[in-house]
């Protein structure tokens, strides 16, 4: 008897305490793992649909029109083209300035690109402002080391799971008005963390009238192409 409640006092009463107390410190620690975890997770998806919102805003102003195909965009990247527009000289140079009209009112009708030649002859006090089409590609994510095209159709951390993208039209006040969105739900970015948090969490979203999960842009209604992180 004395050897069982010896037992019960120096082992087994200290390896139950341990239990417990691994047990109520995970039990706190869970939301705020899932948290940090989700945290890290929506900063790549919000990059990730960012990437599109730009590519969205260049390709709309190449083509007057948002696409609702990502397979569209990524072709546009790796093959379309848009204007830059190249400012050469500086305004806040007086001496170019006034050199650069002096030109103008010799020849009225110059053009930006023939300026653009005397200036690379040399001519190196002039002002003026020139478009060039450029390669998406050299324009656009320069230096981006987390930017790959071949991943802009995939919710990150989903294993596979896709993108939702969509464009339409809207008449708004007598006015035709281009519109698209990109979203990602929870269920996807959120995949393989503590599943009873993330129906919590949509329940929360829905429950409050937002979106369960990112997005970016609305086709319903113009925001500005904001997403609702921002």
């Amino acid at each position: 008897m004395k050897v069982v409640k010896t037992l019960l006092t120096y082992l087994i009463f200290p390896v139950i305490i341990i239990g417990m107390v691994y047990a109520i410190v995970q039990s706190v620690m869970e939301p705020v793992n899932f948290n940090n975890d989700k945290a890290a997770r929506e900063a790549v998806g919000i990059q990730r649909l960012k990437d599109i919102r730009d590519l969205q805003v260049a390709f709309k102003s190449q083509y007057g029109h948002f696409t609702p195909s990502v397979d569209s965009l990524k072709d546009f990247y790796n093959n379309g083209k848009i204007k830059l527009v190249m400012q050469i000289g500086s305004q806040d140079d007086s001496v170019a300035v006034e050199h650069t009209k002096q030109i103008k009112r010799r020849n009225p009708r110059i053009t930006p690109q023939q300026m653009y030649e005397m200036y690379r002859k040399g001519d190196h006090k002039l002002v003026f402002q020139i478009e060039r089409d450029t390669l998406v590609r050299q324009a656009m994510f320069l230096g981006r080391n987390d930017f790959f095209v071949d991943s802009l159709a995939i919710v990150p951390f989903s294993g596979g799971d896709s993108v939702y993208m969509a464009s339409a039209v809207k008449t708004v006040s007598g006015v035709k008005v281009p519109l698209f969105e990109a979203s990602m739900t929870y269920n996807s970015l959120l995949k393989g963390l503590d599943r009873q948090l993330v129906i919590n969490l949509n329940a929360e979203r829905e429950d409050t009238g937002r979106f369960p999960g990112l997005k970016v842009g609305s086709i319903d209604a113009p925001n500005n192409n904001a997403g609702n992180w921002e």
